[in-house]
């Protein structure tokens, strides 16, 4: 008997955890925009620290070895034929091909900024992303920062530290940034970035480019992407206060953008994000689920960081074998790190917002090598010498 068929569109954070939840009991096929995993996540040591960043947040899939069973299709994501059951894929080739599926898995994330994308690309092109808008920040003198949200702090941060002789400012507009986070996690950040010498200022609501004035999103961490994301030009603010300017300006609101182009008009809400019920299935569709950022399961969309991967594959499964499938619960807030693995270590934030510092020996080799690459991800390979 033929084991089921499934199709994991995107594999980024989310996706690349989902296939290799569901190996084991599937033939599971990963359909991916770029030749290898780019992590979305910790923009600032992205920023600051490339080369710290590449060792841990990118990696060739062949390096994974839970994805060893797993087929992955160079590739962009054009159709999705849920009466025939067929994903339509623009390959890295410029052809088009078809992959069929039992279950599809809608993975795709979303648009954020010059640091998470759904363009097709090579290798170099991944290259150019990362290097170049840390040797554009290296070059700058002064860095505003637009928003309160981790991505924003985190940049603000690991650029403080990294450049200590530059000016690094980051404006918000409530009193207080990471507004989905615990009093108690602003608090701590707060005294952070203090004794890294950031300028914090709150109050600041920007003027987008193009005239839009919603630049008080600050609970996520982007912009639209027909928008720019590091300019030079000065920010205005809705707020009153005199035009702010910088060398370089890093945008990171909150407006993000689904990678939902190619999926049927009735799938997605009104915001283009996929319309799930609780149990991550898509509303009206019995063998369509989704997952992380592009699922719309609750205003935060926390399906992306709150273990969502195993319950989808868990519900995947009961819905082949027509057992029951179970809700998933969203935390009320938002909890892990917000800063990023700074030089002496990595402060972790628990729900209620009580910090756990790792120094950064056990962050290296404990978090990240030991419970992300071995745990989380089923064994990561050590590069090729």
């Amino acid at each position: 008997m033929s084991r089921p068929r499934i199709v994991v569109v995107g594999l980024g954070d989310t996706g690349v955890l989902t296939a290799i939840a569901l190996r084991t009991h599937c033939d599971v096929v990963g359909i991916t925009a770029k030749p290898e995993f780019v992590s979305g996540q910790e923009l600032g040591l992205r920023l600051a620290r490339p080369e710290a960043w590449t060792r841990d947040y990118r990696i060739a899939y062949s390096r994974f070895r839970g994805l060893d069973p797993v087929r992955i299709v160079h590739g962009s994501a054009t159709a999705l034929d849920t009466e025939k059951r067929i994903v339509r894929v623009r390959l890295a080739d410029g052809t088009v091909a078809e992959e069929p599926y039992d279950v599809v898995v809608v993975a795709t994330g979303v648009t954020n900024g010059f640091w998470r994308h759904p363009t097709l690309q090579d290798a170099r092109g991944v290259d150019a992303d990362i290097l170049l808008p840390h040797q554009r920040i290296a070059a700058s003198g002064t860095v505003a920062i637009i928003g309160g949200g981790a991505a924003a702090l985190s940049s603000s941060a690991q650029v403080a530290e990294r450049w200590p002789d530059k000016a690094v400012d980051v404006y918000f507009p409530g009193d207080r940034a990471l507004p989905h986070h615990h009093d108690r996690v602003w608090n701590r950040v707060r005294t952070r970035l203090e004794s890294l010498g950031v300028g914090l200022h709150p109050g600041h609501r920007a003027e987008l480019p193009g005239g839009d004035g919603d630049g008080g999103n600050a609970g996520h961490d982007g912009l639209d992407d027909d928008d720019e994301h590091l300019t030079s030009a000065p920010v205005s603010w809705t707020t009153g206060q005199a035009p702010t300017t910088a060398d370089v300006v890093i945008w990171a609101i909150g407006r993000v953008t689904p990678n939902t182009g190619w999926l049927p008009a009735e799938m997605l809400d009104d915001r283009g994000f996929v319309r799930v019920e609780p149990t991550l299935r898509v509303a009206g569709h019995s063998d369509v689920f989704a997952v992380g950022d592009v699922a719309a399961t609750d205003p935060l969309r926390t399906s992306a960081r709150n273990r969502g991967h195993l319950l989808v594959a868990r519900n995947i499964r009961a819905h082949l074998e027509g057992s029951p499938l179970r809700d998933y619960r969203p935390p009320r807030r938002r909890w892990g790190s917000v800063l990023g693995p700074l030089r002496d270590g990595l402060i972790v934030f628990t729900p209620p917002g009580r910090g756990v510092r790792v120094p950064a020996p056990a962050s290296d080799v404990v978090l990240q090598r030991l419970i992300t690459h071995q745990v989380i991800y089923g064994g990561v390979r050590r590069r090729d010498r």
